[in-house]
């Protein structure tokens, strides 16, 4: 499983080569790998419905960390969309891009990355690699709605649906982890398990699942996070067919069907997905109604379906479950062709305008038919899957038999019902003839367009006349649940369950929304009475500009240009978090603080020099004085029988010596200072004491909290003569187990050794530059004098331009 997920990105990132060369051989080469994952989940389907296929590669054994995955029911279905749809868009992608589309190279590569990833992510069966995968779908559908960046509307659509889903992700990940923690484990299939037995309960687990919602409702666009969706409408229409309607949207709803079969019982759980679906269900169905681009029609449609289907799996009941992979199949199966079809129209016409299209019907009867097979599924008409798993999904709720159940079912009544209407509108606004709006003109779509889109619709009424392979998939996943009632235990997909309630239910709802989808004109008057002050995408606005108002004042406040501020804001961060943390959890050690009596005069000598430091006026006295502190420490390195790491410390402290020296020579050699209240220099002591006594003291308390023995360090004093060919333990580290930290230490040492030489050499140069410009000198004996002076005289205390570096008391101003 790993492997089909890093082929995918492998492969990604060589495609742009393929894509080079064309455009269309680039997509049909990115729709190979989403093929054979697809085959490869088929020929699987036996054991994913029966044991599971897992698998699971170690990353950090000791931490307990590793990529862990598992095919089973749920995932298969997921799946069946992610790699199964996904290659049928990547063929789309053939005909919608052509070769002279400026973003068909970059898109076939983004695509097959983002399939890769959604792949891993249905298929993680641990928490971590779960978030992992998750924040990449983040990523790459940035990349894939902001497209090349030219356009605002992709830029602010792909900001706005990064910030609220990794927004969410940083919300889940913490309850991942206190999930994770009070469970014992971060492995999905157990935590299930232990919450099917009764093993998680108390206040962390109920806090993890509040958490770990607003990653779920964020990333399927559920109420109040719904506003992305619509505006990711700007990506180009496979990528919204795509992304936003067959996987990546189903992201959160796949997450609250991969953990309810343990946690469903909790109100912490269900209340808010029940509620939170409906509102949702309602609210997208009544924009719908109101939008009269095509993209954005569906865009809202799909919102309102996802509503649904957080309602059917976070409901917790088996019926509920096996109506939600039947609509979780459903709604990939004819919201991926509604969006298809939608880029036929735009292509043929040059439009999405509902207002504009006219009388498409005759000339693209094709496409039409396949949007009437999907819309059809989408309002719920037998014999397609949409009534199969819709009808299911009355019964879950009117078998409940009580309030909850009453009050449920007679939401998603509500709400199917603007399911019909809105796809009425879809075929009404796309196809029919308008009165009074001439005939829109139309060339012909190509078969890599309509085929695709042909297949996808094909699928929902093969699967809803075949409902008994959904159902072998669904009664895998529902046997989760434990079934309360003769009816739940019997309950299986099917055409036809005779005349009852849910038939009755599925049929007013069908009545009830085409009746308002003709008498929208009427009706539809209230859509744009809406206030906006209750706009969700009116709080997201607030949200986002009151967080850019706040950092801006934060940052003129804190980057004032002032090195005192710099470091006082450093210090109490430091003595606030870390020092907190270190009085509460610290224990002192009950050893003595020294055990050598060499240590009080090297301690004392390197005390009295710091404090000198604090008096002293002239540069080159402190930074002798800081030598004298590098060296007593290098001192106690030696007395504690470490002479390796005395020798490293007594060569960093000359070097820093002889570089401060040259960089020295070129600067007043006494420090500038200003004469300073006694209100400002108290304060500035006092946070220098405790900032110095916190690091003192967390030293000494993680000092004593060394745990003996120490494995890692038996196993350096195992490996080093043998591995190493080392007998001194800190050279075989810092040399071979750690050579690549050692090299990027290096680095970072050269790095600043170029700095330093520029400094030395590179400043006398600038100087003489400005002073003669300053001056508007230009003869060459004059630039010799300024040479000179640079050179051969030390300029004035105080005087412009001559502090390369601020003392101590001035400030640097942009």
């Amino acid at each position: 499983m790993l492997g089909l997920v890093v082929a995918h990105l492998v492969l990604a990132c060589v495609l742009p080569l393929v894509s080079a060369r064309s455009r269309r051989a680039g997509f049909a080469v990115a729709a190979v790998l989403p093929t054979a994952a697809l085959i490869w989940a088929l020929a699987h389907a036996r054991e994913a419905l029966t044991t599971g296929v897992s698998a699971t590669l170690d990353w950090a054994p000791e931490l307990g960390l590793s990529l862990s995955f598992r095919l089973d029911a749920l995932a298969l279905a997921m799946v069946v969309l992610v790699s199964g749809i996904g290659a049928l868009i990547l063929v789309y992608c053939i005909g919608y891009f052509g070769e002279s589309s400026p973003d068909g190279t970059r898109s076939a590569a983004l695509l097959l990355a983002f399939a890769g990833v959604m792949l891993g992510l249905v298929l993680a069966d641990d928490l971590l690699t779960l978030y992992l995968f998750w924040e990449l779908t983040s990523v790459t559908s940035f990349l894939l709605v902001g497209q090349s960046g030219e356009a605002r509307e992709n830029r602010s659509a792909a900001v706005q649906a990064l910030l609220v889903t990794v927004f969410g992700g940083l919300v889940m990940l913490l309850g991942f982890i206190l999930l994770g923690e009070a469970a014992g484990t971060y492995r999905i299939s157990e935590i299930v398990a232990l919450g099917q037995a009764g093993g998680l309960g108390g206040g962390t687990v109920t806090a993890a699942l509040a958490l770990i919602l607003v990653g779920a409702l964020t990333k399927s666009a559920q109420l109040p996070f719904h506003p992305w969706l619509p505006a990711a409408m700007a990506a180009p229409t496979p990528v919204s067919a795509y992304l936003h309607a067959a996987s990546m949207v189903k992201a959160g709803v796949y997450l609250v069907a991969r953990l309810s079969p343990g946690v469903a019982d909790a109100a912490v759980w269900w209340v808010p997905v029940v509620v939170l679906g409906l509102a949702t269900m309602a609210i997208g169905g009544w924009r719908a109604m109101a939008q009269h681009d095509l993209k954005r029609l569906l865009a809202f449609g799909t919102v309102s379906q996802l509503g649904f289907l957080m309602v059917l799996f976070g409901a917790g009941t088996r019926i509920a479950a096996i109506s939600g992979i039947a609509m979780l199949l459903a709604h990939g199966l004819f919201k991926a062709p509604l969006f298809l079809v939608t880029g036929i129209v735009d292509h043929a016409t040059g439009t999405r305008d509902v207002r504009k299209l006219s009388g498409l019907w005759p000339s693209m009867r094709g496409s039409a038919i396949i949007a009437a097979a999907a819309a059809a599924s989408m309002a719920g008409l037998p014999p397609l899957l949409g009534f199969v798993g819709k009808e299911a999904g009355f019964e879950a709720f009117l078998a409940e038999d009580d309030l909850r159940g009453r009050l449920v079912t007679l939401a998603l009544v509500a709400g199917s019902v603007f399911t019909v209407a809105y796809s009425a509108r879809f075929l009404w606004g796309a196809f029919a003839r308008k009165p009074g709006v001439a005939d829109t003109p139309v060339h012909g779509p190509g078969p890599l367009l309509t085929w695709p889109a042909g297949l996808c619709a094909l699928g929902g009424l093969v699967l809803g006349i075949a409902n008994p392979v959904v159902d072998a998939d669904a009664q895998s996943y529902a046997g989760a649940y434990p079934a309360t009632s003769p009816v739940e235990a019997g309950y299986h997909l099917a055409l036809w369950h005779g005349l009852g309630l849910p038939l009755l239910a599925s049929a007013v709802a069908l009545v009830l929304g085409y009746s308002l989808h003709r008498g929208w004109s009427r009706v539809g008057r209230l859509a744009g009475h809406f206030p906006r002050a209750l706009s969700a995408q009116h709080a997201y606005e607030i949200a986002v500009g009151g967080t850019e108002r706040v950092a801006t004042a934060v940052t003129g406040r804190l980057q004032a240009g002032s090195v005192p501020t710099y470091l006082v804001v450093i210090l109490v961060t430091v003595v606030a978090l870390p020092g907190t943390a270190v009085l509460v959890g610290g224990s002192w050690p009950d050893q003595p603080i020294y055990h050598a009596p060499l240590q009080l005069p090297l301690a004392v000598l390197a005390t009295l020099a710091a404090l000198a430091l604090v008096r002293v006026r002239r540069r080159f006295t402190a930074v002798l004085l800081v030598g004298v502190v590098g060296y007593g420490v290098g001192g106690l390195f030696i007395v504690d029988g470490a002479p390796d790491l005395a020798l490293a410390q007594f060569l960093v402290e000359t070097l820093s010596l002889v570089a401060f020296v040259f960089v020295l020579r070129r600067m007043p050699s006494r420090f500038t200072l200003e004469r300073q209240r006694a209100r400002t220099q108290v304060p500035k002591a006092l946070i220098s004491v405790v900032a110095g006594g916190m690091v003192a003291g967390t030293a000494v308390v993680l000092s004593g909290a060394r745990q003996v023995p120490a494995t890692t360090s038996a196993e350096f004093i195992r490996l080093a003569p043998e591995g190493a060919g080392a007998l001194n333990v800190i050279s075989a580290i810092i040399v071979d187990f750690r050579a690549l930290d050692t090299v990027g230490e290096i680095t970072v040492l050269f790095v600043a050794a170029v700095g330093v030489a520029s400094l030395v050499l590179a400043t006398p140069y600038d100087r003489r530059r400005r002073r003669g410009k300053e001056s508007g000198a230009g003869s060459p004996g004059h630039e010799a004098e300024v040479i000179g002076d640079v050179a051969g005289e030390e300029p004035p205390e105080g005087s412009a331009g001559t502090a390369l570096v601020p003392s101590e008391h001035e400030e640097v101003r942009p």
